[in-house]
């Protein structure tokens, strides 16, 4: 389904070690991620593109929209997965749309890893320094980055697209990124090189997303900490209880939904892309079968089984991603939850959605600065967290 190492092979090299139960597994899990994620990521780009008439969001909402647009383009490859793996790993189209196919997946995936370390760099960004996040959009600095983001991505995927994706195995069946297993040592060496080198820097990113995450929530503990002592200290000199009851309530839900954020980034790494990334390396010298030298290793055929069998379960958590990222952006700023909820109570009283919300949000982000401005650091990290 992605662009892929060649599979396991016996000495000889012309075995295609398979694993039945994914004829059954990947139609039905992909199918059902096909018609969630086409419904949530058009509803995600439609929010967005209210936010963007309302003039609210800068930088993350441009990281956003890029990556539901890598989660759309992964949509609409994934029907042809669904056809393949129905007819038993049978390719039946174009050498083209093979490798058009399986780029899509390697596209959405790092695009996706690539554009959740950015929106966690935003977040942290706007927790130390949330003034200046506040009082300008940095829209520039977020088409920058984006436009980055897709030459990695697309250069990554340059070499699957220049060469052929489909192969013919020993029982005639034509095999799409997969069935490699007839390929020279030089070349096996290099694919093995470069897939360790993308797992790399995988978890030099996920280090990143994690360290950031990290800090992030020990600011906010800590900020809280702080503003409660002052709040209880004005409380006594002021004589009011209701004053600091009041203002206390306030930073404890804007740190709540900060905090759901970080969860939810790391939950989407842990869940989606770690499993892969850490069944990727020892997948890929078991399948590739260096004969000798640098990569080669001797396993038992059930370890190279059990490899492999878990490399097609580590597929799908990676395909979740594109139902999973809207959950990243609800919890990711207030702006776009206010949208949501707000459209979520209009049809549950069985009304349009209105641009009520989207006017608000629009004084809102006009407004912004002026009243970070006189709020304590503490107090306007912790908004900029949420916002």
């Amino acid at each position: 389904m992605a662009p892929s190492t060649p599979e396991p092979a016996a000495p000889n090299g012309t075995v295609f070690l398979d694993s039945e139960f994914r004829y059954v597994l990947l139609p039905v899990a992909l199918g059902i991620i096909s018609v969630l994620g086409a419904v949530a990521n058009t509803y995600v780009l439609f929010v967005l593109r209210s936010l963007r008439e309302a003039k609210a969001m800068g930088e993350i909402r441009i990281y956003m929209t890029n990556l539901t647009i890598a989660d759309l383009l992964f949509v609409c490859a994934l029907p042809f997965w669904v056809d393949y793996y129905s007819r038993g790993g049978n390719w039946v189209y174009q050498d083209f749309l093979c490798r058009l196919t399986g780029i899509m997946f390697f596209v959405n995936n790092y695009c996706a890893i690539l554009f959740l370390g950015a929106i966690s760099v935003n977040r942290y960004w706007a927790v130390t320094r949330p003034l200046d996040a506040a009082s300008s959009d940095h829209r520039r600095r977020g088409i920058v980055i984006s436009v980055l983001i897709w030459a990695v991505v697309g250069l990554g995927s340059a070499l699957q697209l220049a060469n052929s994706g489909v192969n013919i195995d020993a029982n005639h069946v034509t095999r799409c990124c997969e069935g490699y297993q007839g390929a020279g040592e030089p070349e096996k060496k290099l694919l093995a090189a470069i897939h360790f080198a993308i797992v790399g820097a995988f978890f030099a990113i996920f280090v990143l997303v994690v360290v950031c995450n990290a800090l992030i929530a020990r600011t906010l503990m800590s900020q809280n900490t702080c503003q409660s002592e002052s709040q209880s200290m004005k409380s006594l000199f002021r004589k009011s209880t209701w004053t600091a009851s009041s203002a206390g309530r306030r930073p404890r839900g804007v740190k709540r939904r900060a905090l759901q954020m970080l969860w939810a980034v790391v939950g989407v790494f842990a869940l989606c892309f770690v499993p892969h990334h850490v069944v990727q390396g020892p997948w890929t010298l078991a399948v590739v079968q260096i004969q000798e030298g640098w990569g080669h290793v001797d396993w038992e055929q059930r370890t190279l089984q059990a490899l492999n069998d878990a490399h097609q379960i580590t597929l799908v958590l990676m395909a979740l991603n594109c139902i999973l990222d809207p959950v990243v952006y609800f919890f990711a700023t207030r702006r776009f939850r206010k949208v949501i909820k707000s459209h979520a109570r209009k049809l549950a009283r069985g009304e349009g959605c209105s641009q009520t919300a989207l006017t608000q949000l629009s004084v809102d982000s006009r407004n912004q600065s002026q009243r970070l401005q006189g709020e304590q650091p503490g107090a306007a990290a912790e908004a900029s967290a949420a916002s």
